[in-house]
């Protein structure tokens, strides 16, 4: 069915006696995860209802409650934990999940292949600054082939910004031998756009890596759509 969602009569019913192609677990096993709803995908976590309410009525109200996915699982796992449906076994089952999905990310970058596709590294500094309540600038450093280094937090600030030493950026290049960098630093206040702070923040840097032969390929603003690439924008 559309969306995922189960037949009308289904959520007055045990999650066992739905039909066996619209029970979450089966679903997932037969048609990938990608098929499942969101409220589905947090039911296989749940994993049984309460109170006249299947485990999907549960992940429905819980999204309903947060104004869907991303404010739910941004939530630390203790304040998961006290929300109705879910408790410490299941909060802590969903917030491992996730920093799976993570280190699935980070294992590919740190495999040893290059790093031709933008996207993969956009993905990966987002998983790791988009949740955070503080302004954070992080550094993806390179070799000379664009294979991964390492990934560094190296400035924190308040939701009003953080403040980025040029100097500092380039001693951490020259410790990692970096050839390359990719920077990227997170708004809590949700906007992905580059202010002129940031614009004018990421020429500085430009220059003084230039200074030691390490290119900046890219500075990633992350909010809470897409990240902005400031390369794809021409700022750099």
């Amino acid at each position: 069915m559309p969306g995922g969602r189960p037949a009308p009569h289904a959520a007055a019913m045990h999650i066992r006696d739905w039909p066996e192609d619209e029970r979450p677990r089966e679903k997932l096993l037969a048609r990938g995860a990608g098929a499942l709803s969101d409220a589905e995908l947090l039911a296989i976590f749940i994993g049984s209802g309460s109170r006249g309410q299947s485990a999907v009525d549960i992940g429905r109200r819980l999204l309903n409650e947060h104004e869907g996915l991303r404010r739910l699982l941004d939530l630390p796992a203790g304040e998961l934990a006290k929300l109705a449906g879910l408790g410490p076994a299941r909060a802590c089952s969903i917030v491992a999940a996730l920093e799976l999905g993570t280190r699935h990310i980070a294992s590919a970058l740190v495999r040893g292949d290059a790093l031709t596709d933008p996207a993969q590294a956009a993905e990966f500094v987002a998983r790791r600054l988009r949740a955070l309540p503080h302004e954070v600038f992080a550094c993806l450093f390179l070799d000379t082939r664009h294979r991964v280094i390492a990934f560094e937090e190296l400035f924190r600030g308040t939701i009003d910004g953080a403040e980025v030493h040029p100097r500092e950026v380039l001693k951490r290049c020259l410790a990692h031998n970096a050839a390359a960098i990719i920077l990227a630093h997170n708004h809590p206040s949700g906007s992905s756009e580059a202010s002129a702070a940031d614009r004018a923040v990421t020429a500085r840097l430009k220059q003084a890596l230039a200074l030691a032969d390490i290119r900046l390929l890219d500075h990633f603003i992350i909010g809470d759509g897409a990240p902005t690439s400031m390369a794809q924008r021409g700022w750099i």
